[in-house]
């Protein structure tokens, strides 16, 4: 079964293994989710969930945001993200989806935004 978590970059560090080695290592805050709507083939045309991860101001939530996560019973998030999976029924509209999906040693793909530096040649 495929999983999905939304996070946010924390920092970079370093650990030491067995050997005794230094290893560079990414610090992620991964979630928890709230799962605030599920994509259906017969509505959407593809099957999947959409996550929701970091908490708004109540003051910046705009009306069609709030109605959206009113209708799945959970607090605004700021960033919304949307996982195609084949069986969207495992998950349940507001229900939270926490870092504990994955097991060690589960191989993971991650997108990410960089940072624009802006103009840096000639």
């Amino acid at each position: 079964m495929k999983k999905g978590i939304i996070g946010r970059k924390i920092g970079m560090t370093q650990i030491f293994d067995k050997k005794g080695e230094v290893v560079p290592v990414t610090v992620v805050e991964a979630g928890p989710c709230v799962v605030s709507q599920k994509k259906t083939v017969e509505n959407d045309g593809y099957a999947g969930v959409q996550l929701g991860f970091g908490d708004m101001k109540p003051q910046k939530v705009k009306k069609p945001l709030k109605g959206h996560f009113d209708k799945a019973g959970a607090a605004p998030k700021k960033t919304l993200r949307e996982f195609r999976f084949e069986d969207p029924d495992a998950y349940k509209v507001g229900a939270l989806v926490k870092a504990d999906v994955f097991q060690p040693g589960d191989r993971v793909d991650v997108t990410a935004t960089s940072k624009g530096k802006g103009y840096a040649g000639v």
